[in-house]
């Protein structure tokens, strides 16, 4: 495990890095996506920053200028478009492992992109699903993966 590994970051982390409710959390998910920036290993999809954007906006009251700033900055990770062949790659994913369709969508992102890691708590932490490996981003540090944002 290295830094030149991919770490595709499911809307979850992104959220808590805004919000003020869970010090905690919003701590972990500010270390993780300063150490993704950082070490350029950052993955994601329009659909996360979809989700990000919605949610950020409607249900965590944050300004829609600063929302539209982040998901402008994240956009420099040059996220997953949709594409037909994503949403059969999903639908695979529906079939064989039992996953709903958007995080269906959200593993075949992942994979598209080419990370080694999903980090979501969405999903269970530590299963594989072909060659991309999931992990709570509040179980583990960045550091573990010599990831660091200094």
């Amino acid at each position: 495990m290295n830094a030149g590994d991919g770490f595709f970051v499911d809307s979850n982390l992104l959220l808590y890095y805004i919000d003020p409710g869970d010090a905690a959390k919003r701590e972990r998910a500010t270390e993780w996506l300063e150490a993704l920036w950082m070490a350029g290993s950052g993955r994601l999809s329009w659909q996360v920053l979809h989700e990000f954007y919605w949610n950020a906006v409607k249900k965590m009251r944050l300004q829609p200028a600063a929302a539209r700033e982040i998901v402008e900055d994240l956009s420099h990770w040059r996220p997953v478009d949709s594409s037909l062949g994503l949403v059969q790659q999903a639908w695979q994913w529906t079939d064989t492992a039992q996953l709903t369709y958007w995080d269906a969508l959200i593993l075949a992102a992942a994979q598209r992109s080419g990370a080694r890691y999903l980090l979501s708590e969405d999903f269970q932490p530590g299963r594989r699903y072909a060659d991309v490996e999931v992990l709570n981003p509040f179980d583990h540090s960045p550091t573990e993966f010599a990831l660091s944002a200094g």
